[in-house]
């Protein structure tokens, strides 16, 4: 057995789930033993015995592997565009968005954010926005790859109920963990303003890497510890009857923008069930 070490560019990265999708599948080959990604070079480094397959033949198995997730792969690096004809139809529409909800707000006929807190319509509203965008990538790609596996089997119903039924139990048991353990510490205005910040400033950089305009801001997005959400991945690799509801569980800690702004905000409710 002659084990090598190979790096290859990856076309397709926009954030940490990127990141732990691309490993992750990469491992599926059965001549790949371990796969490290990086964000900021866009590239995979995959070890194991290739025998006598080429650099190129390995790309093209990646890419074949990873293409249905919006991934390329190959042997050269090639430009990482940017994308400015997207941000410039990107801000009149958010611009167009947010005059919109001013008018309404004035008019009193929405009042989804105050002063103080974060509605339960606004929760609502960024979870649909989640569900489309950065949502897609990771979890999309788990309840996917893990319903075709159960589909073989004849089972195409029961695995989609006990994800989402494990999906909205852990959400709404670890949320409402948070919610307690913030009740611990004494936010005043200040520090709930601080938060509020935060909160604010990852949804920004969030939407500016969707965009993938600015790539250095990739390297700002805070997210769960890899290894924890390595962790939550794998289990969708169980051959269990319970597996779905335990990976519905485990998306509380995969790496999602959306996700983790709330559970910031989350801290500063005080309270298990507005949690």
């Amino acid at each position: 057995m002659h084990t090598r070490t190979l790096i290859f560019h990856v076309a397709g990265m926009h954030c940490n789930a990127c990141v732990l999708l691309t490993e992750s599948e990469a491992k599926e080959l059965p001549f790949i033993s371990r796969a490290r990604s990086d964000l900021s070079s866009h590239t995979i480094e995959v070890e194991g015995d290739f025998a006598d397959r080429t650099p190129e033949a390995i790309a093209g198995a990646l890419t074949e592997l990873l293409s249905p997730h919006g991934y390329s792969v190959s042997t050269e690096r090639g430009e990482l565009p940017t994308r400015w004809s997207e941000f410039w139809l990107a801000a009149p529409i958010a611009l167009t968005f947010i005059a919109a909800f001013i008018f309404l707000q004035k008019l009193g006929i929405v009042n989804f954010v105050n002063g103080e807190n974060v509605s339960f319509k606004t929760a609502f509203v960024i979870g649909i926005v989640a569900s489309l965008s950065s949502c897609m990538a990771v979890v999309g790609g788990l309840l996917l790859s893990m319903s075709a596996t159960f589909a073989k089997e004849g089972d195409k119903v029961k695995p989609q109920l006990l994800f989402h039924a494990g999906r909205l139990l852990s959400f709404f048991v670890l949320g409402g963990v948070i919610g307690a353990v913030g009740s611990s510490f004494a936010l005043d205005a200040t520090a709930t303003f601080v938060l509020g910040l935060l909160v604010a400033l990852v949804m920004l950089i969030l939407g500016i890497n969707l965009l993938d305009i600015f790539h250095w801001t990739k390297r700002l997005q805070p997210s769960m510890p890899k290894s924890l959400s390595r962790h939550a991945y794998k289990v969708s690799k169980w051959n269990h009857a319970f597996t779905p509801f335990l990976v519905g569980t485990a998306t509380f800690f995969l790496p999602c923008g959306f996700t983790q702004s709330m559970q910031i905000y989350t801290l500063s409710t005080g309270s298990f069930l507005s949690g």
